[in-house]
């Protein structure tokens, strides 16, 4: 589960020009993480078996732990280490890999499709790379195969369509946004969260050297971000009705090339 900058927040960037300035931001879940907990619950509930949540960051990540325990999930891992700060997918990929193993492994995992705030979609595919498990992408169904060994997976594809495939367990799968309706936090949920197991590692305790976590261990640098320029601009046609369609016809087929 991946801490966001509340969307309701004012983003400013920073100086440096290479990202916003989070230090008093709210943080919350990235929206197709609670979609993505909330089928993990729900598989419990149908199948029995544990639903444990891991985050990266700081406070922050502890606080969207904190909400997936108070969701239902039965524990939660906190990966806290000042050297996983300015990880990119790639890096956050191979970080969760390793608490996984490290955790002993899982059934399934399921991701959000993609994150509030870079909306790459690529960290829960780099996840099955990293664990050598099948995946699969864009997620609206899930369902245990008998065995216990298969998911019958619902994808949606393009125009409307969706696709069913069979995957063996274990599995990556990220949650498309709309496949359920995530539940609230009950007040026995809050007061039961404080006593459910909070795991808490540091990149040492994954194994991981500190030149392969973080921004060191990211393929790629952010040099530069800002705000698109506004180029639009908003023209009164005078004259008559007639007057006014003629002149929108000649500049549409003139200017816009569209007719």
């Amino acid at each position: 589960m991946k801490p966001v900058p509340d969307p309701a927040s004012r983003l400013v960037i920073n100086e440096a020009k290479t990202w916003i300035k989070d230090k008093d931001l709210t943080f919350v879940a990235s929206e197709a993480d609670n979609y993505a907990l909330e089928e993990a619950l729900r598989l419990k509930e149908k199948h029995e078996g544990e639903v444990v949540v891991i985050s990266m960051g700081g406070e922050e990540a502890a606080r969207v732990l904190r909400s997936g325990l108070a969701m239902g999930a039965d524990r939660a891992i906190h990966l806290l280490d000042p050297k996983f700060k300015g990880a990119d997918e790639f890096a956050a990929a191979a970080t969760l890999s390793k608490a996984i193993d490290k955790d002993g492994g899982a059934d399934l995992v399921l991701a959000g499709v993609q994150s509030d705030d870079l909306g790459t979609g690529m960290t829960g595919t780099m996840m099955a790379e990293f664990l050598q498990w099948a995946h699969a992408t864009v997620v609206v169904g899930v369902e245990a195969g008998a065995d216990g060994k298969t998911l019958k997976v619902r994808r949606e594809l393009e125009g409307g369509i969706n696709e069913t495939v069979e995957v063996p367990a274990p599995a990556v799968l990220t949650i498309q946004f709309g496949i359920n309706q995530p539940r609230y936090a009950s007040l026995k949920g809050i007061m039961a969260a404080k006593k459910k197991e909070f795991k808490v590692w540091s990149a040492a305790d994954l194994g991981l050297a500190g030149d392969a976590v973080g921004q060191a261990g990211a393929m790629y640098e952010v040099k530069e971000i800002l705000v698109p320029e506004k180029k639009s601009k908003v023209e009164i046609l005078g004259g008559t009705p007639d007057e006014a369609a003629a002149t929108l016809v000649e500049r549409l087929r003139r200017e816009a090339k569209v007719i």
